[in-house]
């Protein structure tokens, strides 16, 4: 076997090295519907989180058992590594049909809960035809909210992300790599819904953003804001719940006054249980509030129909 060998110096580097990756467990959408399942108790949004714990069980279920979703060619996947892209890109595969079946088995397999709002929502994405729903997903995925009904955004979302999970953990991690500014996900491009600051391990202490589409997290550094990259006088905000002090809250806010613009962060220490997803729906008064205060939302979450926040 040959290599280089390492001098010490560069032998303790490397080993200070962050893990640039934290991938997600193949029962990510299980354990989010339990964790909304979970928070939904007692909470003003309880309707809403149970209904969208539904769908995740309904994700999971479909990545479990997923129809053919071929992913992109071997020939794709060298080029993007070549030129250091994001070897899911959503922007060119969510105009082609791959993802579709993901869509076709979790209208079979959720029925939702009876809602009419819901019903119609459900059967207005049946009727569409791909080319529409392609036209959808695009606009959703690229923030234009105001091009889709907003009542398709979490059931269109959650097709997505079956799609984009099931070709990530596919993935050879090989094909992950670190490049430009670290402020979309290296896997497909899409921005982050939060914050995740690990707490056990060789991630101890380390922020890991976790991508709204796939469910990829990667390291980036903290006190940098995730959207402008901005590290002056970034300020965390959280809301006062009773008995928890501020210091102690699991969920907060990362703002930037660079940009005017937030990332809420997830401190597992506090509660190691958080999902990115689930905590986000869960503490919308925070968004509430941050909006009074003029700071703006820069984090899309797919199970979140646009400007829903009553």
């Amino acid at each position: 076997m040959s290599g280089q060998i390492l001098e010490p110096g560069q032998i303790e580097a490397a080993a200070n090295i962050p893990p640039f990756l934290h991938l997600p467990e193949p029962d990510l959408f299980r354990r989010r519907a339990q964790r909304l399942r979970h928070l939904a108790v007692d909470h003003p949004l309880a309707a809403y989180l149970l209904l969208m714990a539904e769908l995740c069980e309904a994700q999971q279920r479909v990545l479990d058992a997923p129809p053919a979703l071929p992913g992109p060619s071997a020939d794709t996947l060298s080029r993007c590594l070549e030129h250091q892209m994001p070897p899911l890109g959503f922007d060119t595969l969510v105009r082609g049909d791959a993802w579709l079946p993901a869509l076709d088995v979790l209208l079979s397999s959720f029925q939702g809960t009876g809602n009419p709002s819901v019903s119609a929502a459900l059967a207005a994405l049946r009727e569409a035809d791909s080319g529409q729903r392609k036209v959808w997903a695009i606009a959703l995925l690229g923030g234009q909210f105001d091009l889709l009904p907003a009542a398709l955004a979490p059931f269109l979302g959650a097709a997505l992300q079956v799609a984009f999970s099931h070709w990530l953990l596919a993935l050879p991690s090989k094909r992950l790599i670190e490049a430009g500014s670290q402020t979309q996900c290296p896997a497909c491009g899409s921005p982050p819904v939060a914050g995740m600051l690990r707490h056990r391990g060789k991630y101890a202490g380390l922020r890991y953003l976790s991508c709204s589409l796939c469910a990829c997290e990667w390291h980036y550094v903290r006190v940098k804001c995730s959207h402008c990259e901005s590290s002056k006088h970034l300020g965390y905000l959280s809301l006062q719940r009773e008995g928890v002090a501020a210091e102690r809250a699991a969920i907060r806010a990362e703002v930037c006054p660079a940009c005017q613009g937030y990332l809420k962060q997830c401190y597992l220490e506090f509660d190691d249980q958080a999902d990115a997803v689930a905590d986000d729906l869960a503490s919308l008064d925070l968004d509430m509030r941050l909006s009074e205060d003029g700071h703006l939302r820069r984090a899309p979450n797919l199970l979140l129909a646009p400007g829903n926040t009553d």
